[in-house]
């Protein structure tokens, strides 16, 4: 018996939980940690602040790759294709404004427009934008698409943008994470190119195919594809030819190698990046979705809100910040804490991220109870 229609597949939900919160850990060091310097940085960097920012990568892939997912859901309910392609069209470009408004705004907390910045949500607004033309395709034809985005895109790493003259800006739009000046003074920070994220959310969508089978087929796609995706990176990580711009190298520890080898490229997310965090998601979604206890109740409210808790995780983690560095140099001056010099030490970000996913839970759970009671068409955009 295949799922049908009206059942929720329990571990998209649980999984996207997950991972968004593990994503606001990362945001909370970015607004708390005393620590400006790249985190992984094997040579300056503690291991654990190594593996703080590390675990964090997973959030990326596994939300665009189950964008895509939902998608196929959502159009294998029995909504038209055409309907499916102008819902995943305005909401790309609904998520395009997003970033440049209501996002840019939670970061910064001002409303000055000459640097502007582009992130996930950018990169999840094109992605959506490129899927609504694929939806019209056959599922071998997107699921080719996709993998030739996938495995493909690291043999662009070594062009430069100047050679496409005055159209430079637009291969860095692509994929060069840099800055791109415009107008007077003004510029742009492409922090996620787009290039390889439409395929990703493709082959999401073509991976939903494999959550409609019945649950002993289901799994057993899931484990073989989660696990292939796992050994193909050791593999090829190992082998250090392709599928990452920088190579690992041999250390003078074992923890340093390790960390080496785990430590692919996110800007824009290279092939054995992608294989590194989607394989392990896969593998873990059949026992995901027996997750009917406190814990899975406890990601799914996080889960099925996903932009509505994007949003505003921002604003109470900024606001946050403002109170705690108020506080710590009103009442503690003369403190090594304080947050205008040196941020805090990284046991306080793990504080405040608990702190803050505390915060969020009785509104992201309110959102959600109204997302299910009310057809609101708005609704959806959220």
């Amino acid at each position: 018996m295949s799922v049908t229609a009206s059942k929720r597949i329990a571990s998209v939900d649980i999984l996207r939980g997950i991972v968004m919160i593990i994503m606001a850990l990362d945001h909370t060091r970015d607004f708390f940690s005393g620590y400006h310097g790249d985190p992984l940085d094997i040579g300056h960097a503690s291991t654990v602040l190594f593996f703080t920012r590390w675990i964090t990568h997973f959030c990326a892939p596994v939300f665009v790759f189950l964008s895509g997912t939902s998608a196929f859901l959502s159009m294998s309910s029995g909504k038209p294709k055409k309907e499916a392609s102008v819902l995943l069209l305005k909401r790309g470009i609904w998520l395009i404004i997003l970033e440049l408004t209501l996002v840019r705004v939670g970061w910064t907390f001002n409303f000055e427009y000459h640097h502007l910045f582009v992130q996930v949500i950018w990169a999840i607004g094109w992605s959506m934008i490129c899927l609504s033309a694929l939806v019209y395709l056959p599922l071998p034809a997107i699921a080719i698409i996709a993998l030739v985005i996938i495995f493909g895109h690291n043999l662009l790493d070594g062009i430069p943008a100047t050679r496409f003259g005055p159209k430079a800006w637009l291969w860095d739009v692509l994929h060069i994470q840099t800055d791109i000046p415009y107008g007077n003074k003004n510029d742009l920070n492409v922090f996620y190119p787009i290039i390889p994220w439409p395929g990703v959310m493709a082959i999401g969508y073509c991976f939903g195919a494999f959550l409609k089978k019945p649950e002993h087929l289901r799994n057993k796609y899931l484990y073989s594809t989660g696990i292939a995706a796992i050994v193909l990176f050791i593999v090829l990580r190992f082998i250090n030819v392709y599928g990452d711009p920088h190579p690992w190298q041999v250390y003078s520890t074992t923890i340093n190698t390790l960390l080496s080898f785990i430590k692919c490229e996110k800007y824009p997310p290279s092939l054995l990046y992608l294989l590194m965090t989607i394989g392990p998601a896969i593998t873990l979604m059949p026992l995901l979705e027996h997750m009917n206890n406190r814990a899975g109740r406890f990601f799914t409210v996080y889960g099925r809100v996903p932009m509505f808790y994007y949003i505003l995780h921002l604003y109470v983690l900024h606001g946050m910040a403002i109170l705690a560095g108020f506080i710590v140099q009103s009442y503690f001056p003369t403190t090594t804490l304080a947050l205008k010099n040196t941020g805090l030490p990284l046991q306080y970000v793990y504080l405040f991220w608990g702190i803050a996913i505390a915060l969020l839970y009785y509104p992201c759970r309110w959102f959600m109870r109204i997302k299910a009671t009310h057809k609101k068409w708005w609704l959806s955009y959220l």
